[in-house]
């Protein structure tokens, strides 16, 4: 056999934080490349589940004789739509469109059921993806049948994904599974991945795309940063005028009522949360095309300069929109969360602005002009617990001290210093969930997903009290330099690594095993249609031939 030496690749500092200049997140990392992909003992389970037992002991299977069916005991029968809608994917995932192989004679055992039994009286077939769903699951790869027992139906879909992970071809071509007991469920219950929307359009087939291939991975939340300063595609019953104005294009760059719901649905078929951001009071220029004296004027001197800042947090009426805008998204949007964003507010306009310095001086705030972006939050904070939401915020408003309720999540961006940085929220008694080093948008040459894979969420010091709050984590494609050309290659699968590190158990660490593994599982998503990218050189049984 040929050996090829290893290689050592040293990679210069690579830097990322939320935005390319701001706050950066440095290290400096030795990466080593890999020549080809060795089998794993756990196959090509990804992420490795919590508990795997394989026995030498294999099955065969047959696109004629097996089927993915309820078990007599399950409390979700055939009117449980999530169900039967996954089972029918799932078979076409296992056995393909095209003609299959049938099962050989003299060959092993065949297998022709997977039942799948729901304990829990309310199986939630008709409910949403919530925090508190339970994920667990257990499956049991044996004779007579396979048996996928779960509490929820969250539960059965993570299983199902196993199962189908699970399954292989022989030397024959016949799909073939080994005897296997596994008992799993997610390290963290927030597992998420953001797509900003904003920076450059994303059609719906793209995100929806996007979710399936979240299933695959085990992700939970679809964290949708749909609008920002370039453009609002959110199309807005109460107010149309700011997609109208605020959109690339009012007709074809834009997600109306129907497309929205339909993002939503989807999601929720796979066991998906979709978490929305409405970003304020920065990141707002496209919501002053279509919505008039929302922005702050500008002023050069003691003239106006003709250019807008934030959102102007000193009139009523500023207030009065909020309300009516979240009461929308509020009910078009299911979740028990809304992301308030709240970060990377620039003072300058509002210094600049002779209103604002009156109303500084009225409250008493001085020049302290966090003290103003305080205001504003902790007003708009009211209107959306007026409406029994719960919400996110970017760390920058925990930073500035503003009131918060108990059960407000803080999102961790900010490199360089993150791992404080949890400590200090989570000692405040808030939930926490980390992004900084998982910047997906930043990327270099060489295998960065073992950068990625290395991240532990609960490295910093804090009591087990604390670390209890970290709640997960996300990846985060923002997208200056992402559309839809580019989007499922740049994710796909580096976002699989953070996957990884947000189920698996802590121990689940090792680079060479977690190489093997996740080339197999990149190779099983290019089979799906799904265009990730190779780790390194190498080939897959069935590659990429486009969409």
């Amino acid at each position: 056999m040929l050996m090829f030496p290893r290689l050592v690749v040293l990679f210069l500092p690579l830097c990322h934080g939320r935005r390319l200049f701001h706050n950066l997140y440095c290290e400096t990392g030795e990466v080593e490349i890999r020549r080809d992909p060795e089998p794993s003992k756990y196959g090509s389970l990804w992420p490795l589940p919590q508990k795997v037992q394989l026995s030498a002991g294999r099955f065969q299977m047959s696109s004629a004789s097996f089927a993915i069916v309820d078990g007599k005991q399950s409390s979700a029968g055939s009117d449980c739509d999530i169900l039967q809608d996954a089972y029918r994917r799932y078979y076409e995932y296992v056995f393909g469109r095209g003609v299959q192989r049938e099962t050989r004679r003299g060959g092993p055992p065949v297998l022709t059921q997977l039942q799948v039994w729901i304990s829990s009286p309310d199986p939630q077939c008709d409910s949403y993806p919530t925090i508190s769903s339970d994920e667990s699951y257990e499956l049991f790869v044996s004779l007579p049948n396979v048996v996928l027992k779960a509490p929820q139906i969250w539960g059965a879909l993570r299983g199902l994904e196993t199962f189908s992970q699970l399954v292989h071809e022989d030397e024959y071509g016949v799909k073939c599974v080994n005897e296997t007991i596994v008992t799993d469920f997610p390290r963290f219950a927030y597992r998420g991945l953001l797509l900003d929307t904003s920076r450059h359009f994303l059609p719906v087939n793209d995100i929806l795309h996007t979710l399936e291939t979240m299933a695959m991975n085990k992700f939970n939340v679809f964290h949708w940063h749909i609008v920002d300063d370039p453009s609002f595609p959110y199309m807005s019953k109460t107010f149309p005028e700011l997609s109208r104005k605020g959109a690339f294009h009012p007709y074809t760059h834009v997600y109306t009522y129907d497309e929205v719901k339909m993002v939503i649905e989807f999601a929720r078929r796979r066991g998906i949360r979709v978490l929305p951001e409405f970003d304020t009071p920065g990141h707002t220029l496209s919501w002053g095309k279509g919505q008039p004296d929302l922005l702050t004027p500008c002023y050069s001197g003691a003239e106006p300069s003709g250019t807008f800042g934030p959102v102007n947090p000193i009139l009523n009426s500023t207030y009065d929109f909020m309300a009516k805008l979240f009461t929308e998204i509020s009910t078009v949007f299911p979740d028990a969360y809304i992301h308030l964003g709240g970060d990377e507010v620039d003072f300058t306009c509002w210094k600049s602005n002779p209103d604002i310095q009156k109303f500084m001086e009225k409250q008493g705030f001085g020049d302290d002009y966090n003290k103003l972006e305080s205001y504003y939050i902790q007003r708009l904070l009211d209107i959306v617990t007026s409406l029994k939401k719960g919400y996110l915020i970017w760390q920058e408003v925990f930073d500035n001290g503003v009131k918060l309720k108990p059960d407000t999540v803080v999102h961790v961006w900010i490199g360089g210093g993150s791992n404080n940085e949890m400590g200090n929220v989570t000692a405040a008694g808030y939930n926490a969930i980390l992004s900084a080093p998982w910047y997906l948008n930043i990327i270099n040459y060489g295998q960065d997903w073992q950068k990625h894979y290395k991240v532990e969420p609960l490295n910093f010091n804090g009591t087990e009290q604390q670390k209890k709050l970290v709640i997960g984590g996300e990846a985060c494609m923002w997208g200056e330099y992402v559309d839809n050309t580019n989007l499922t290659p740049r994710l796909w699968p580096r976002a699989s690594a953070v996957a990884e590190r947000l189920w698996s158990a802590q121990n689940v660490t090792d680079l060479d095993d977690a190489f093997n593994r996740l080339s197999a599982h990149r190779c099983r998503m290019v089979g799906r249609g799904i265009a990730a990218q190779p780790l390194f050189t190498s080939y897959c049984p069935k590659e990429y031939w486009g969409a």
